[in-house]
């Protein structure tokens, strides 16, 4: 890939001289250095982000899109804790998405087979695949929950989790 994606969020700055200009919602943005050459506005919505540039049309990313949004919308009456392990579950979907048209268009330089490999939210292959999942989640009132699961020494049975929470200067 030998890529980045960078996102930035903003609050923006409230006008006291001129109320209008005042607006209670964030502002965020997206960069990505193999696509546009001008960082992205992203409206309200739900995007994804796979080893690719922002919503890359895989069967993977469309399917964990919806899976991501079925966990929202039912998420009205978890706890902070079973929100952030229903996200970590999500993310380690390994249920393969194929065929997939255009993962198979990116990747035609490899086999089909070891492509399917990839096919899947989370990818378990020797050497390569999903070493971490992030789950960040920010309230109303700047409060960050950051919880990381990270293997260890490249075994898939061995996991650390990591949560820091902290309040963002507003």
């Amino acid at each position: 890939f030998l890529s980045f994606n960078y996102l930035k969020a903003e609050k923006p700055s409230y006008s006291r001289a001129i109320p209008c200009l005042s607006s209670p919602s964030n502002v965020i943005y997206y960069y990505g250095n193999k696509g546009d050459p001008e960082p992205l506005f992203l409206n309200s919505g739900v995007y994804g982000l796979s080893n690719s540039l922002l919503d890359t049309p895989w069967k993977k990313l469309q399917y964990g899109k919806q899976l991501f949004s079925d966990v929202i919308k039912h998420s009205q009456n978890l706890q902070k804790e079973d929100l952030v392990q229903e996200l970590i579950k999500l993310l380690n979907n390994q249920d393969p998405q194929l065929p997939d048209p255009a993962m198979e268009d990116q990747g035609k330089d490899y086999v089909l087979p070891f492509l399917n490999k990839y096919a899947a939210l989370c990818v378990r292959c020797p050497g390569y695949g999903t070493r971490a999942n992030t789950v960040i989640l920010v309230d109303g009132e700047g409060h960050v929950t950051f919880t990381e699961r990270t293997m260890l020494n490249a075994d898939i049975t061995q996991w650390k989790t990591s949560t820091y929470q902290f309040q963002l200067q507003i």
